[in-house]
């Protein structure tokens, strides 16, 4: 763990919850303190009539006090004072992520722009199974914004751009996300009740989490609910401090921490994010003849393994596919660097793919 981190560790208490106002709270954070900083602000709905569906029953929509607000004025206010404190504490290389929908997420990009904060990209999370509109005097709003920014344009932050791509089965991810909404067991409920209703699926907070930070980062979230961000955190070996203000959520949320597992092979999803590096493609190794079709490729611990076609894929007995999706299927992780688990059989000895690419690198950097 490097100084600054030491340094910032010994003044917070990390992994843990805050009761309380998050504009109040995060004042008392150092400047500076934060790698990532994630943000579910309340939407401002402007909910005025009951909703129901055609069979005449009410819609359980987005009604708590929280969400309550007089005026645009009055929320562009809260929105300026929680983005201030926040532009505050967070990380002069660090990155902040806001969703929201069509009723606050473009007042609050422009706040953004008037803080300072470089605006790096939307993304729009399509959502897979939304509410419908039931009155039908709308689209179904299918969609929410997630606003992805820096403290400023000169800002060196983390971006793991080869993760991001192997976790998109090698191909460049692009800004158009696609996930459920949060549903089935994964939604908190008491007595078939939701417990928070506008609960982000960890799907979603998997992916920004691994986009834009390193193990053992530090991450906040000001709008903490039933603790999405604190559980994927842990998951992931990040850090993270959660600000709420509802007591039940924070009940809600540190039960559901506590029995979240940590994964610890967490080795396989480390890339090198170096650019400048010679793309070599495994089907080059095949070429090349360092590996031949047929080869059967093992893990380093030769739990799994799996044979080589000449289209430069894996197949196993249920899979078939790049390296690196068919050693994230074989553990159940949502990507792997399949360079640094497959191993190939030479002489008795177990050679990893990862340096017979070098070894091909070497021999195009000498043509």
């Amino acid at each position: 763990m490097s100084g600054s981190k030491m340094e910032i560790r010994e003044k917070l208490s990390v992994n843990k919850i805050i009761q309380g106002n998050c504009i109040e709270k995060m004042s008392d954070f150092p400047e500076n303190s934060f790698d990532l900083i994630f943000a579910d602000p309340p939407y401002n709905l402007q909910l005025e009539k009951t909703l129901k569906r055609p069979d005449h029953s009410i819609v359980n929509g987005v009604r708590e006090d929280w969400d309550q607000f007089k005026n645009f004025e009055d929320y562009d206010k809260f929105t300026y004072n929680w983005l201030n404190a926040a532009r505050r504490i967070l990380k002069k290389n660090g990155s902040l992520w806001v969703i929201g929908t069509y009723h606050n997420i473009f007042r609050i990009g422009k706040i953004l722009q008037d803080l300072g904060f470089w605006i790096l990209n939307d993304v729009v999370w399509i959502k897979t199974n939304p509410m419908p509109n039931f009155r039908g005097t709308r689209f179904s709003n299918a969609h929410e914004t997630i606003i992805w920014c820096t403290k400023n344009k000169n800002s060196k932050y983390t971006f793991n751009y080869n993760l991001m791509k192997s976790l998109n089965d090698n191909i460049q991810l692009r800004s158009d996300w696609v996930f459920p909404i949060c549903n089935g067991s994964e939604r908190l409920k008491s007595n078939g009740i939701k417990i928070h209703p506008t609960q982000k699926p960890e799907t979603l907070l998997t992916r920004i989490i691994l986009s834009a930070t390193k193990p053992e980062d530090l991450i906040l979230d000001p709008f903490f609910g039933t603790g999405t961000t604190g559980a994927v955190s842990k998951k992931y070996n990040r850090n993270f401090i959660g600000i709420e203000s509802n007591k039940k959520y924070i009940n809600f949320a540190r039960e559901r921490i506590k029995t979240t597992v940590s994964i610890k092979n967490l080795d396989s999803l480390n890339f090198k994010e170096n650019k400048e590096q010679i793309r070599i493609p495994f089907g080059r190794l095949i070429e090349l003849n360092l590996i031949m079709p047929g080869e059967i490729l093992h893990d380093l611990k030769k739990r799994w393994n799996a044979k080589v076609k000449i289209d430069g894929s894996l197949i196993t007995e249920n899979f078939k596919g790049s390296i690196h999706t068919i050693a994230a299927k074989l553990q159940n992780l949502p990507s792997c660097n399949g360079w640094t688990f497959w191993y190939k059989s030479e002489k008795n000895n177990l050679v990893s793919i990862d340096l017979l690419r070098e070894k091909a690198r070497s021999e195009l950097k000498q043509t």
